[in-house]
C-alpha cells in the first residue's frame, strides 16, 4: 500500500491525527481522548462534554470533509479528524451565525 499525503486541512480548523491499530466503534471517544492528550490547543483539551457534544450537534467535526456523528465508526489505519472553528493554534472557536 502506498501511503498517501494527508487532506488539506481547512481554514480555521484543528486537526487531529488518529492511528488506530484496530477498528473502533465511536469516534467520539476516541477523539475525546485523543483531545486530552494533546497539548496544542488548551481549549480543546479542556473542552467540557456539553461543547463537546454541540461541536457535533454544529457539524463542526468532519472526517476527510464529511460531517462526522458521535458514532461514526473508525476503520484501522489514519484518520484525519477537522474541527472547524478552531485555528492552528487551538483558538477560542469562532461564533457561527447559526
Amino acid at each position: 500500500m502506498n501511503p498517501t499525503s494527508p487532506p488539506p486541512v481547512p481554514k480555521s480548523a484543528f486537526r487531529v491525527t488518529l492511528i488506530l491499530n484496530a477498528a473502533k466503534r465511536r469516534l467520539d471517544q476516541v477523539l475525546l481522548e485523543e483531545l486530552r492528550k494533546q497539548n496544542q490547543s488548551l481549549a480543546l483539551r479542556n473542552i467540557s462534554r456539553g461543547e463537546f457534544k454541540e461541536l457535533f450537534k454544529k457539524k463542526r467535526i468532519k472526517i476527510k470533509g464529511q460531517n462526522a456523528t458521535p458514532s461514526s465508526a473508525l476503520a484501522q489505519g489514519t484518520t484525519y479528524v477537522d474541527i472547524l472553528g478552531y485555528g492552528s493554534e487551538g483558538t477560542e472557536p469562532i461564533s457561527d451565525s447559526d
